[in-house]
C-alpha cells in the first residue's frame, strides 16, 4: 500500500499516512491530536494549513463558514495526500494512542428532562474509571456497527459512569428505536474520550460559554469541573433555545448560582410562543452576543450547539468583536443519517 509521510512545519515531527486515509486519522493513529470535533467536514475545528505538497481531487478545500479563507487552507478530516506533505496545524499534540478506551456500560437511569430531551445515565462495571476531559464527548457503538456520538455532561471526577442529554431526532435510530427500549440494567458499548472541545485551564481569560439546545451538556460539564477544581475566572454563560422549555435544567443553573454568584446567565429564546410568560431575551444567540459586548478579543470563547449556531457565533466573536481565532473553541452537533 503506497504511504505518504506528513512532517509538521517548524518541527521534526512526522507521521505516516496511506494514500485513502485523512491526515486527521492518521496523526491520531500516530499518536498526534490536531484539533477536530465533528470529523465529518462541517464544523472547522480542524483546519490547516498544507504548505507542500498535493492532495486527493475532491477532498481538499472547505468552505468559509468552517473557517477556510486561504488557498492553501484545508480541511484534515477530509484531506487525503497524494504525495508527502508539510502541514501546519492550528495546535497539535502528542496522546496515547491506546488512551481511548471501549467500555461496557450498564444503563443506571432514564428520564425526561424535556418534551425533546432525555437523560441517559451510564455506569461502568465496579472500579472501572474512565478518563476524558470536561467537554469531550463519547460514541455509542451499535450493534451494526453505527456510531452514535454524544457530549458528556458530567465532570471528569464523577468517572463511574457518564451522563447523557440526548435530543430526540424524528425518525432517529438511536433516538426513535433504540432510546425509548432501553431500560435499567441494559448494557450498552461506548469508546472515549472524543473531541477536541475541552477546558484549557492554562488561560486565565475571562470565560464566554454558549450553549444552543443539548450544547448545554459540554457546558455543564466544563462548569461542574471549574468548581470543583476552585477555578475563578468569570464566566459569562449564554444558553439559546426555541422556547423556555428548551432550557430544561433551571435547577443545574440555579445551583450553580447559589455557590458561585458572580457567573452570569443569559439564557436567549428565538421563537415567541403562543401564552408563554418569557420576559428575557428574544432572539438568536449571537444577536445577544453583539448586543452585549463591543470587544472580545481578551476572552475566550466556548461554543457547542448546531453548526449554524456555532458558525454564526464564531463570526459574531471572530469578523466583528475581535476575538482571536484561537481563543475560539468549539464542537458542533452534527446529526449523521438515522440519528
Amino acid at each position: 500500500m503506497t504511504r505518504h509521510q506528513i512532517q509538521i512545519d517548524g518541527t521534526d515531527v512526522s507521521f505516516a499516512a496511506a494514500a485513502d486515509e485523512s491526515i486527521l486519522d492518521a496523526a491520531a493513529r500516530n499518536g498526534i491530536e490536531l484539533p477536530y470535533s465533528c470529523r465529518k467536514g462541517v464544523c472547522g475545528n480542524c483546519r490547516g494549513q498544507v504548505l507542500e505538497g498535493s492532495l486527493l481531487a475532491g477532498t481538499a478545500g472547505g468552505s468559509h463558514e468552517t473557517g477556510i479563507r486561504a488557498p492553501n487552507e484545508h480541511l484534515f478530516c477530509r484531506a487525503q495526500p497524494v504525495s508527502d506533505l508539510v502541514i501546519l496545524p492550528r495546535s497539535w499534540h502528542r496522546i496515547d494512542p491506546d488512551a481511548r478506551k471501549t467500555l461496557q456500560a450498564t444503563v443506571f437511569r432514564k428520564q425526561s428532562m424535556a418534551g425533546d430531551v432525555t437523560l441517559l445515565h451510564l455506569r461502568f462495571a465496579t472500579g472501572v474509571r474512565a478518563r476524558f476531559a470536561a467537554g469531550q464527548y463519547l460514541q455509542i457503538l451499535l450493534p451494526d456497527g453505527q456510531r452514535r456520538s454524544f457530549s458528556m455532561a458530567n465532570p471528569p471526577h464523577e468517572n463511574d459512569g457518564v451522563q447523557l442529554h440526548i435530543k430526540h431526532v424524528a425518525g432517529g435510530h438511536f433516538t426513535g428505536e433504540i432510546l425509548p427500549l432501553l431500560n435499567r440494567g441494559d448494557v450498552q458499548q461506548v469508546e472515549l474520550p472524543h473531541g477536541d472541545f475541552w477546558l484549557r485551564e492554562d488561560s486565565e481569560r475571562p470565560l464566554l460559554l454558549v450553549a444552543g439546545g443539548t450544547g448545554f451538556a459540554p457546558i455543564k460539564s466544563i462548569i461542574d469541573h471549574m468548581l470543583k477544581r476552585n477555578i475563578h475566572r468569570p464566566v459569562t454563560l449564554f444558553w439559546g433555545a426555541r422556547n423556555p422549555a428548551g432550557l430544561y435544567a433551571p435547577e443545574i443553573i440555579q445551583r450553580w448560582l447559589r455557590v458561585r454568584p458572580q457567573l452570569r446567565y443569559e439564557p436567549v429564546i428565538s421563537d415567541r410562543v403562543e401564552g408563554s410568560e418569557w420576559n428575557g431575551r428574544r432572539g438568536l444567540v449571537h444577536e445577544a452576543l453583539l448586543s452585549s459586548y463591543v470587544h472580545l478579543a481578551g476572552h475566550d470563547v466556548y461554543v457547542c450547539g448546531a453548526p449554524a449556531m456555532v458558525q454564526a457565533v464564531r463570526s459574531a466573536c471572530v469578523d466583528e468583536r475581535g476575538l482571536p481565532s484561537d481563543q475560539f473553541y468549539s464542537d458542533s452537533f452534527v446529526s449523521g443519517p438515522g440519528s
